[in-house]
C-alpha cells in the first residue's frame, strides 16, 4: 500500500498535479515576460546606443535584428531537443545563457560586443520559449485547465510586448542604455533555483537518436528564410544578391529537411501532425493573424509619432488599452472556448480584428483619440481571441512527447508571419505612398525620390528644403502617409478575412478528457481512443 501511495505521490509531481501546478505556470510565466520584453526593449535605446557605441548602418541593423533572428532559428532545434534530454533541463540552461547574454550585453563597449551578446540572447530565448508551452502541456494534462493556463501565458506574453517599449523609455530617462539588459539578471538568479526546486521535468517517450543534422538544416534553413524576409521588410531591393541568396538557401534547406523527417524512422518532428486538420489549420491561423498585424503595428507607431506629434511614451500609452484589451481576452479565453469550441472563437476573432482594423481606417492627420480608443481595444481583445484559440488548439492535438516539438514549430510560424507581413504590408504601404509625393511643386526630383523612401525621410528632405516648397513637401507626405496607411489596412482586413474563412476547418467543439492517472503526460483510454467530451458549439 505504501509502495503504491509513493508512486501515486511521484506522478503527481511528475505532472504537476495539485495547487503547485499554478505555481509551476507563475515561473513559466515570469520567464516568458522576460523573453518578451527583451524582444521590444532595446527599440526606445537605439538612439542611445548609436550615439554611445556609433555602429555603421549595417552594425545598428544587426544589433536589432540579430535576437529575433536568432530566436526563430533555433526554436525547432532546442524545442526538439527538449523531448530528448528534458524540457526543464534546456529551460533552466536557457535561463543560465540569457542572464550571461544580458551582462555581457549591459556591458558591451563595441557594436561588434553587442551584436554578439544579442545573438547568445537568441539562443536562451530559443531554449526558453518552446520549453515553457511544452512544461505548460504537461504540467496541464486535462484540456479545460490547460485552456485556462494558456490564457494566463498568453495574457502575459501580450503585457510583456507593450511594456518593453515603456520600460525602456522610464530606464533611459534615469540611467543608460546598458540598463534595459540589467533587469535580467536580478529576475534570471531568482527564476533558476525556483525553477530548479518546482519546475516538473519531462520528456517525449521517443525511441531512436535525436537527429542532430535536421536540427542544423531546419536552423540553417529558417534562419536563412527569415533574414531574406526581414531584408524584404527593411525595404531592401527584393532582386538584391543578399536578399535573393538568403531565401533560395533558407527554403532549400527546408525542403531538404521536411524530406528527411519523411524518410527517417525516427523523425526530429513528426510531420504526420499536419495531416490533422486542427494542427495544420491552427499553425496557418498564427502565420496569417501575425502576417496581417505586425507590420501594422510598425506603422501605427509611425502614424502616431510622426503624423500625430506624439513623444515615444504618449505613443507607448496610447497603445495600453490594446494591452489591456488582449489581456481581458487571454484571462476570458478559457471560457470562451468552453462556451463556443475552437472554430467559432477563432472565426470570430479574426473577424473582430478585421472590424478593428477597417474601423481605424477613419484615421485621419488630425488626432482622432476615440476612434483610436476603439480601434485598438476591438484590435487588441480580437487578435488574442485569435491567438488563443489557435495555440490552444494547436498544442492539444499533438502528441504529449511531442509538446516540445507542437510548440516550437507555433512559435516559429508567429515569427515567419511576423516576419512576412512586415515585409508584405511594409512594400503595400510604401507602394501607395510614394506615388502622393510625386506632384508636389518646387521640389526637385532627387528630393522627391528620398523623402518617398519613408515619412521620417520626408520630413528631413522638408526640413532641409525649408520655406513653401518643404512645407508643400511636408503636408504632402503627411497626407500620403495617411493615405499608405489606410490602404495597408484595407490589405490587412482582407487577410484577416481569410483566416477566419481557413478557421472554418478548426473543431466545432472543445474535445476535453480526463487523463488517466496511469501514467504523466499520457492520454487517457477515452482521450487515446478520441471519445470527446462536447463542449460548447451549440
Amino acid at each position: 500500500m505504501s509502495g503504491t501511495t509513493t508512486a501515486a505521490a511521484r506522478r503527481r509531481r511528475e505532472t504537476g498535479a495539485g495547487a503547485n501546478r499554478w505555481v509551476v505556470l507563475v515561473v513559466l510565466c515570469v520567464s516568458l515576460l522576460l523573453v518578451a520584453v527583451d524582444a521590444t526593449v532595446l527599440h526606445v535605446a537605439v538612439p542611445a546606443v548609436s550615439e554611445d557605441l556609433t555602429p555603421g548602418a549595417i552594425e545598428l541593423l544587426w544589433i536589432v535584428d540579430i535576437y529575433p533572428l536568432v530566436c526563430a532559428s533555433l526554436l525547432i532545434l532546442f524545442g526538439t531537443l527538449g523531448d530528448r534530454v528534458g524540457r526543464r533541463r534546456v529551460l533552466l540552461l536557457g535561463y543560465a545563457l540569457f542572464g550571461v547574454a544580458s551582462a555581457i550585453a549591459a556591458l558591451a563597449d563595441s557594436a561588434q560586443v553587442l551584436i554578439a551578446a544579442r545573438a547568445l540572447l537568441g539562443v536562451g530565448g530559443a531554449m526558453i520559449m518552446p520549453a515553457t508551452l511544452s512544461i505548460l502541456r504537461q504540467v496541464f494534462p486535462a484540456r479545460r485547465e490547460r485552456a485556462l493556463a494558456i490564457g494566463v501565458w498568453s495574457a502575459v506574453a501580450a503585457v510583456g510586448a507593450a511594456v518593453g517599449p515603456l520600460l525602456g523609455g522610464f530606464l533611459l530617462e534615469h540611467f543608460w542604455w546598458g540598463s534595459v539588459f540589467l533587469i535580467n539578471i536580478p529576475l534570471m538568479l531568482v527564476s533558476l533555483p525556483v525553477g530548479r526546486l518546482l519546475l516538473p521535468e519531462s520528456k517525449g517517450e521517443r525511441d531512436g537518436p535525436w537527429d542532430v543534422v535536421g536540427a542544423l538544416m531546419a536552423a540553417a534553413g529558417l534562419f536563412g528564410v527569415v533574414l531574406g524576409v526581414k531584408r524584404l521588410g527593411g525595404g531592401e531591393d527584393p532582386l538584391s544578391v543578399f536578399t535573393v541568396v538568403p531565401l533560395l538557401a533558407g527554403a532549400g534547406l527546408l525542403v531538404a529537411f521536411v524530406r528527411r523527417q519523411r524518410r527517417r524512422r525516427h523523425p526530429l518532428v513528426d510531420l504526420t501532425m499536419f495531416s490533422r486538420p486542427a494542427f495544420s489549420t491552427s499553425v496557418g491561423c498564427i502565420v496569417l493573424a501575425m502576417l496581417a498585424l505586425v507590420g501594422l503595428e510598425l506603422i501605427a507607431a509611425q502614424y502616431l509619432q510622426l503624423v500625430l506629434g506624439l513623444s515615444p511614451l504618449e505613443t507607448g500609452l496610447r497603445l495600453v488599452p490594446l494591452t489591456v484589451a488582449a489581456m481581458a481576452a487571454g484571462l476570458a479565453g478559457a471560457k470562451m472556448l468552453q462556451r463556443f469550441g475552437p472554430r467559432t472563437m477563432v472565426c470570430s476573432g479574426f473577424c473582430l480584428t478585421a472590424a478593428a482594423v477597417v474601423t481605424l481606417t477613419a484615421m485621419g492627420a488630425e488626432d482622432n483619440a476615440p476612434l483610436l480608443l476603439t480601434g485598438f481595444v476591438m484590435l487588441g481583445f480580437g487578435l488574442e481571441v485569435t491567438l488563443f484559440g489557435a495555440y490552444e488548439s494547436m498544442l492539444s492535438e499533438a502528441p504529449p512527447e511531442q509538446a516540445g516539438g507542437a510548440a516550437a514549430i507555433g512559435e516559429t510560424s508567429y515569427q515567419l508571419g511576423a516576419g512576412i507581413g512586415i515585409a508584405l504590408l511594409g512594400s503595400v504601404m510604401n507602394a501607395a505612398y510614394a506615388p502622393g509625393l510625386a506632384s508636389v511643386h518646387g521640389v526637385p526630383p532627387g528630393d522627391v525620390a528620398a523623402a518617398g523612401h519613408s515619412l521620417g525621410e520626408a520630413y528631413e528632405v522638408a526640413a532641409r528644403l525649408g520655406g513653401g516648397s518643404g512645407e508643400a513637401l511636408r503636408v504632402a507626405a503627411r497626407h500620403a502617409f495617411v493615405h499608405g496607411l489606410h490602404v495597408t489596412l484595407l490589405v490587412s482586413a482582407g487577410l484577416l478575412l481569410l483566416g477566419a474563412v481557413m478557421a472554418l476547418r478548426l473543431p466545432r467543439v472543445m474535445e476535453c478528457a480526463e487523463p488517466s492517472p496511469s501514467r504523466a503526460g499520457v492520454p487517457g483510454p477515452r482521450e487515446a481512443s478520441g471519445a470527446p467530451v462536447r463542449v460548447g458549439g451549440g
